[in-house]
């Protein structure tokens, strides 16, 4: 196997000079690390990353803890965490706490335990024990799709945070609805105690507002951010002696269950009951009628989580912040409206 001295040999440059063009620790001139890296190429030269942790107390790893990875939402955010973490020579290893507090910090443990550098996580409804684990160890953490700070607060956030942004969309959802002449516009809302839930009640109830519609609290459901409990909540809001003519749901997984049970009852959507959702999802084009939706930029998020992390991990005394990115509006025909010449009209 070959040795970080053999690739020096072969380059005709020092030891130093390739530990620097292979930890990127100081600059090198754009010929000689050329030349290490074809030397590396020729050699097949390998990084011994646990010689080189006990020497940085760097492990180049990043632990990924997100729950209900099998959701397309999350799925993007994975991909964009990997792509991010591979483009800067990060490894990732992942862990799902099953949105469970216990577990969550459990889960936490064992990776902080594996000597990852910086967390990723996308903290459960109650994160109180993770919290107070990530302070009394000082692990750099990143928090993302959930916020677990709450905006606006004298002393800031406490930890880094990316997320997309979560009232103004769901605003527009409602607003779009109540333009199309719906009075009684219900929403099925997420796990109470997640901070993308109550942003989007707060979008929902804002919406309502602009539009000069009363809010009436037994139009607001929860179905917990699963299929199973956006069915049940849809029954709860469909025997209504006055039911809603329009439905916002609060992400994909709580739309399929909404359509279960609009299904179960006979009602076509839009012609009896129109509806829009929060995340948009590959299938959702092929339904028929084609699913309105925000879409939230799921890789973006997760490969900005990377960058924040890293930028943490460089600089770990700089302020926290909370970084949001934008979603879009895709208009699609599950509102109503006829098919539109153009889609993904940014929100």
């Amino acid at each position: 196997m070959a040795t970080m001295a053999d690739v020096a040999r072969s380059a005709g440059v020092s030891v130093a000079t390739v530990s620097h063009v292979l930890n990127g620790t100081r600059p090198v001139l754009p010929h000689t690390r050329q030349a290490v890296l074809d030397a590396v190429e020729e050699l097949g030269y390998t990084t011994n990353t646990l010689a080189r942790s006990l020497v940085t107390a760097r492990t180049r790893s990043i632990g990924l803890a997100v729950s209900a990875i099998s959701n397309p939402y999350f799925t993007e955010i994975l991909q964009g965490v990997e792509a991010a973490a591979l483009e800067a020579g990060y490894s990732l290893l992942i862990a799902d706490p099953h949105d469970d507090p216990e577990h969550e910090r459990k889960v936490v443990q064992l990776l902080h335990e594996r000597r990852v550098d910086g967390l990723i996580i996308a903290p459960s409804a109650d994160p109180g024990g993770l919290l107070a684990y990530l302070g009394r160890h000082d692990v750099p953490a990143v928090f993302l799709d959930r916020l677990v700070d709450g905006p606006g607060t004298d002393s800031g956030p406490r930890f880094d945070q990316v997320c997309a942004d979560n009232a103004e969309p769901t605003s527009r959802l409602v607003t779009h609805l109540a333009g199309l002449g719906h009075r009684r516009i219900g929403l099925v809302a997420g796990r109470p105690g997640l901070s993308t839930t109550s942003e989007r009640i707060s979008g929902y109830r804002s919406g309502l507002a602009f539009a000069g519609l009363a809010y009436d609290g037994r139009l607001l459901v929860h179905g917990d951010s699963e299929s199973a409990g956006a069915e049940q909540a849809t029954e709860a809001l469909l025997s209504l002696g006055v039911p809603p003519t329009a439905l916002v749901t609060g992400n994909n997984a709580m739309t399929i269950g909404v359509l279960r049970a609009l299904r179960a009852h006979g009602l076509s959507v839009p012609d009896d009951i129109a509806l829009c959702c929060f995340d948009d999802f590959a299938w959702a084009d092929l339904f028929s009628p084609r699913l309105t939706a925000v879409a939230q930029p799921g890789r973006d998020i997760g490969a900005r989580a990377v960058h924040v992390l890293l930028e943490r991990l460089a600089e770990p005394d700089r302020p926290a912040r909370t970084v949001r990115l934008p979603c879009a509006f895709v208009h699609r025909t599950s509102c109503g409206c006829p098919s539109p010449s153009e889609e993904g009209t940014p929100s």
